[in-house]
């Protein structure tokens, strides 16, 4: 349904994180020069993309689920942890489809993939959704009462993204206490774990601790003041 009346359709899931790696490859990698541990950039910067477009595009979403779908929350009662989780499972589809992109790419460039992928990819991903649901679940409750935060997502996911590893790596700041600062954003983490097999170096494993307790944390509040606002989102939708 999301690409219903779409000429290119399901595509789009395809040319979006194609599209920003071109962009940032030329920007970065040929003007900027940054280096990284990774030989080749478009596969360094694709592979902190997908994990970026999944929450992103998870987070954005959950965040206007329950105003999206206000009408069916005023005429039924059913568990409304639903409706953010729903978005979620939606951004999951274009994550897919970009992770295919992403080994075709490393076939392509001949990109060496450790068997330990097997363990840290998933364990990128589920850092990734945990934050994602978290902050989405968070941002949803606080929409149906305060509509300003509409407008506060967009400009949070953009001081999210550029204080992500995403198009550096993160081992290229050398102030520790700005490093580990940094590494309070779930997605640090979960990059640093999608990386670890690509790179053969080894993981800061400060960085993960840190971003994982972050999203715990992060997913723990989201979850907590969504069930104990959810009761009213009926009476104020």
């Amino acid at each position: 349904m999301k690409y219903k009346q779409t000429y290119l359709g399901v595509l789009w899931a395809l040319l979006q994180p194609l599209g920003m790696m071109l962009i940032f490859t030329f920007i970065f990698s040929r003007t900027l020069k940054i280096e990284t541990p990774l030989s080749h950039y478009p596969v360094f910067v694709l592979s902190g993309l997908i994990l970026w477009g999944l929450f992103n595009s998870s987070v954005s979403h959950a965040a206007e689920s329950m105003i999206q779908n206000a009408n069916i929350i005023k005429k039924i009662y059913f568990p409304r942890l639903i409706i953010p989780c729903s978005a979620i499972l939606v951004a999951m589809f274009d994550f897919l489809m970009a992770l295919f992109i992403f080994i075709i790419l490393c076939i392509w460039y001949k990109q060496h993939i450790d068997l330990n992928a097997i363990l840290f990819f998933p364990a990128g991903i589920l850092l990734t959704l945990f934050a994602a649901f978290g902050m989405g679940a968070f941002l949803a409750a606080l929409n149906i009462k305060f509509r300003d935060f509409r407008y506060v997502v967009p400009f949070l996911l953009q001081v999210l993204f550029f204080s992500s590893q995403v198009i550096y790596p993160l081992q290229s700041i050398n102030n520790t206490y700005l490093k580990y600062l940094l590494a309070i954003n779930p997605l640090n983490g979960a990059i640093e774990l999608i990386r670890i097999s690509l790179t053969g170096l080894s993981p800061d494993m400060n960085v993960i601790l840190i971003s994982s307790a972050a999203a715990l944390l992060l997913a723990g509040v989201g979850l907590f003041y969504f069930r104990k606002t959810e009761n009213y989102f009926a009476d104020i939708a």
